[in-house]
């Protein structure tokens, strides 16, 4: 069964995204931690503060996590729908 895609239009998703996809792989801070290089401190911080990671760090856990980063067109929204905070 294919995970499901995850549109993100705002920073507070990607976190909740990483924070889900680490869980459902019963991985602890602790272990992402010392896979991806960092502190557990510091995958917390990112966890609740995802406008803090770096692209590298994105990366290194999408990699960490059998994620995969895809960037592409954007489907057309109603204005509504396309408010973000970044």
């Amino acid at each position: 069964m294919a995970s499901p895609l995850h549109v993100l239009t705002t920073p507070s998703q990607l976190g909740s995204i990483l924070q889900a996809a680490r869980k459902a792989k019963g991985i602890t801070q602790s272990t992402l931690a010392g896979r991806i290089g960092l502190s557990q401190s510091r995958v917390s911080h990112l966890e609740l503060n995802p406008h803090d990671l770096s692209l590298g760090q994105l990366l290194a856990w999408c990699s960490a996590l059998g994620l995969e980063l895809a960037v592409g067109a954007r489907v057309d929204r109603t204005p509504s729908d396309m408010q973000a905070d970044w």
